[in-house]
């Protein structure tokens, strides 16, 4: 009698349990719901990737697939290799999506890169082509004010040598030498300072510089231009005269022909003669 009782209660445990489980998982009588929450829009919102962000899976059991009762629970302690792969794929997805998003944002960001460094370098170099041609209209500026200068002295020499005829000899001095010296003496310099201050403020004349020099040929002709650009020398350096005024002839050993006298004197020794010509048609129309 005893071991009826004692299957008799362990029947009904058994049956028992069952029931209780179900009374203890209130959402297993609701499946259509648990689907629906897991297909339906959680919200509008937008993730980096274009896509929802990800909703939480619901089960309707232990391990999606086992009855929800006591003995599945004991006979399965853990979730089947099915069950974590849907619920880790979705995640791996989504982050296989953000690094392909990143990479191409590192693509993007390294291509303007590219392209700012290309247009700088581009700035740089026409800044420095319109460096090179502002320099290059500046030489051609000055190379045109110099051609406008020489110009301008050219054409008042051909005024001066077209007139030449219109200079009439005037003062005349004679400057002499020491043998093998081409150095002023005192004497010969203050005859120079005198004629040079008679010169100031004026423009209508020619200072004419022959120089005599004893010996032959060549070697004669070097040495008296030698004592005649001395003379040129201290003209230009101390009084400012202008050397296009200056005309120099190396006259050597050559004979001078005196005034009134038919035949030529010969020269002695080493001298300069200076001849001062002055515009007499220039000189009255300025007056």
């Amino acid at each position: 009698m005893k071991c009826r009782i004692s299957v008799t209660l362990l029947l009904s445990t058994l049956l028992v349990l069952p029931a209780l489980a179900q009374q203890t998982n209130p959402n297993s009588s609701a499946p259509p719901a648990a689907s629906a929450d897991r297909t339906a829009p959680a919200s509008q919102s937008v993730g980096a990737t274009g896509r929802a962000p990800l909703q939480p899976m619901t089960s309707k059991d232990f391990w999606d697939g086992d009855e929800p009762n006591v003995v599945n629970l004991v006979s399965h302690p853990f979730a089947r290799k099915s069950y974590v792969h849907r619920q880790t794929d979705p995640i791996r997805d989504r982050l296989k999506e953000l690094d392909e998003l990143s990479a191409s944002n590192t693509r993007m960001i390294k291509d303007v890169d590219t392209r700012a460094q290309q247009g700088i370098q581009l700035v740089s170099a026409k800044t420095n082509e319109a460096d090179q041609h502002a320099m290059a209209a500046d030489k051609v500026q000055a190379a045109q004010s110099s051609v406008s200068q020489t110009n301008a002295h050219i054409s008042k020499v051909e005024q001066m040598v077209g007139s030449v005829d219109q200079y009439k000899g005037g003062e005349q001095t004679e400057i002499r030498f020491r043998p093998g010296q081409n150095a002023l003496s005192k004497d010969a310099k203050a005859v120079l300072d005198q004629m040079a201050t008679s010169l100031k403020d004026q423009g209508s004349y020619i200072i004419e510089i022959q120089g005599f020099a004893p010996g032959q040929g060549q070697a004669a002709i070097v040495a008296s231009r030698d004592i005649a650009n001395a003379v040129v020398r201290y003209l230009v350096l101390n009084h400012q005269i202008p050397a296009y005024r200056i005309f120099v002839v190396g006259m050597g050993n050559a004979p001078v022909a005196a005034e009134g006298v038919a035949t030529a004197k010969d020269t002695s020794g080493r001298r300069v003669e200076v001849n001062l010509l002055k515009n007499e048609l220039a000189s009255s129309t300025q007056r």
